[in-house]
């Protein structure tokens, strides 16, 4: 039985949200929703939309949280808040008071971030959940009419959901048409050569092969796919585009996740220790958030990393007296990579006793260390393992070579192969989508190779 009415949770809402507008916070109207652990779990399937299209893989989804969910091998998020205007959040109907009252404070952490920071800046939350529905409706038509069906709907998403997050990764920067790419070649070529050029301009200029398709090396996969292969049908065509939509949507919280949870942390403690909670109140609050923010055994905690960073910033800003200015300023034009690249420093990486570890046989050995010569290749380890850096990066080179359709994809060599298990199946989603052979250059080792998906199955050779 709860411990807390309505009315309870609105005074508290009420007073949060005076503390929110007095630290500086801009956030979007807030809405919740108290919901028991049945629906927490749908939404948790549904990535929180309240509606959203069928596919197999979210019902497959929901069985296994609900089975570990039953067995007791896993809980439930206390809260779940989504990125729209208004801002809508999902609260447990069994958690505690102090629970709710972290929780809702919490919220309104993500909530500036989310209406503050620049890599959510093209997901236009004014529409979040108009555009979910609208695409739900679409995938539904499609599925109940006759002449397509659901096995149809369903090949073309599996698809699509595989190749996904092949897409442009950073959309603060445009991408070019193919006439901005033609008229940059013809300025640069008339542009006169300067003896004089300073050794820090910008680098040599490679100009695009406008005769080919792309001109230059195109990440957004699913969309070359939906404007260059003649013989998809409007219905799959939408697919992709519906696909490729929700991806974006998605990417920033990908993108942001330490930086976001460690933001909402951070404000949640600051709320609360304002409030002046009552004894028995505080003494929940500081067990409840050190369960949040604890370091975990064996594997990265984003709240606890993230907080810990932005506890060191506010450090900073008090020694230099200028407020919360950089903070402010940090959350808006930063994600992940740059977050941590700039403020996890030799000192915080040693606090947070992080090390690099590979495996050699059967165990794992200690590689790296956060002492003087080592915390560097450390952080830079867990740059490279955060967010999208944990996914490869295929872009497409060519959607015609030799005048046959020959799709040829490169892999962004970084030092990690890719693997071959799913390298072949990921091949045997694009053939399906292209309809014609395709070919993936990386290196597999020390060999260039290319992996090959046509007609006659899969296949590697030297390049």
């Amino acid at each position: 039985m709860a411990d807390w009415t309505f009315q309870e949770l609105e005074e508290w809402d009420a007073r949060i949200r005076e503390l929110v507008e007095g630290f500086g916070l801009e956030c979007f109207p807030q809405e919740f929703e108290v919901c028991d652990h049945n629906q927490m779990l749908g939404y948790m399937a549904y990535s929180g939309m309240p509606s959203h299209y069928p596919h197999w893989s979210y019902g497959k989804s929901f069985e296994k949280l609900k089975t570990l969910y039953d067995h007791g091998a896993s809980g439930l998020p206390y809260e779940m808040v989504i990125n729209s205007n208004p801002s809508l959040a999902y609260l447990m109907r069994d958690n505690s008071l102090l629970l709710q009252i972290l929780t809702v404070a919490h919220v309104y952490g993500h909530n500036d971030f989310f209406r503050n920071n620049r890599t959510f800046a093209t997901t236009n939350p004014e529409y979040t959940i108009g555009a979910f529905k609208s695409r739900a409706s679409r995938v539904r038509r499609y599925i109940e009419d006759p002449t397509i069906g659901l096995e149809r709907v369903e090949a073309v998403l599996d698809a699509a959901h595989a190749l996904s997050m092949q897409c442009r990764r950073n959309l603060s920067v445009r991408k070019p048409s193919a006439s901005e790419l033609r008229d940059t070649a013809i300025e640069k070529a008339r542009r006169p050569a300067d003896p004089f050029r300073s050794i820090h301009a910008e680098p040599e200029y490679i100009e695009p092969n406008l005769r080919r398709n792309p001109p230059e090396p195109d990440e957004d996969l699913l969309l070359f796919i939906r404007d260059h292969n003649p013989y998809l049908s409007e219905w799959e065509r939408d697919l992709l585009t519906i696909a490729h939509e929700e991806a974006q949507y998605f990417l920033p919280q990908i993108e942001t996740k330490i930086m976001n949870e460690g933001w909402a942390s951070f404000w949640h403690h600051k709320i609360l220790e304002t409030l002046e909670l009552p004894s028995n109140l505080h003494l929940e609050f500081l067990v409840r958030h050190n369960q949040v923010v604890c370091p975990h055994e064996g594997s990265l905690n984003p709240y606890h990393v993230g907080i810990k960073v932005w506890e060191k910033l506010e450090k900073k800003c008090e020694q230099e007296g200028n407020g919360l200015d950089e903070m402010f300023v940090t959350r808006e034009a930063d994600r992940d990579t740059s977050f941590l690249r700039r403020h996890l420093d030799e000192e915080l990486v040693r606090e947070l006793d992080l090390f690099q570890f590979a495996p050699e046989g059967d165990e794992l050995v200690v590689t790296e260390v956060s002492d003087r010569e080592g915390w560097k290749a450390v952080r830079d380890t867990l740059i490279g393992n955060i967010g999208s850096n944990t996914l490869p990066i295929i872009r497409v080179v060519d959607g015609d070579r030799d005048g046959k359709r020959t799709l040829v994809i490169e892999h962004v060599h970084d030092g990690r192969d890719l693997h071959p298990e799913y390298a072949e199946k990921t091949l045997q989603f694009v053939h399906r989508l292209w309809q014609n052979e395709v070919v993936l250059e990386t290196n597999l080792g020390e060999t260039a190779s290319q992996l090959v998906h046509n007609d006659r199955g899969f296949s590697v050779r030297a390049a």
